[in-house]
């Protein structure tokens, strides 16, 4: 836990301007890079069964659209 108040003679010394001088901070990223585990191999897409369902569903969705329009013209 740190203190409200820390002690002077370990915070980093503030220049002219606001700067700090460098090393006086801890640096900003790691050292290591890279990922640290295998990423999983992703999926080609969708399957076929899917695709027809969806297909199936927009085709009664237009089917009673159209159906509508129609009772509301005749």
């Amino acid at each position: 836990m740190t203190t409200p108040d820390p002690d002077p003679r370990q915070t980093p010394e503030i220049g002219p301007g606001g700067d700090v001088a460098p090393g006086e901070t801890p640096p900003a990223e790691g050292g290591t890079y890279g990922i640290s585990h295998p990423v999983p191999e992703l999926r080609k897409g969708w399957g076929p069964m899917p695709l027809t369902l969806i297909m199936i569903v927009v085709a009664l969705i237009a089917i009673g659209l159209i159906a509508m329009v129609v009772a509301l013209i005749a």
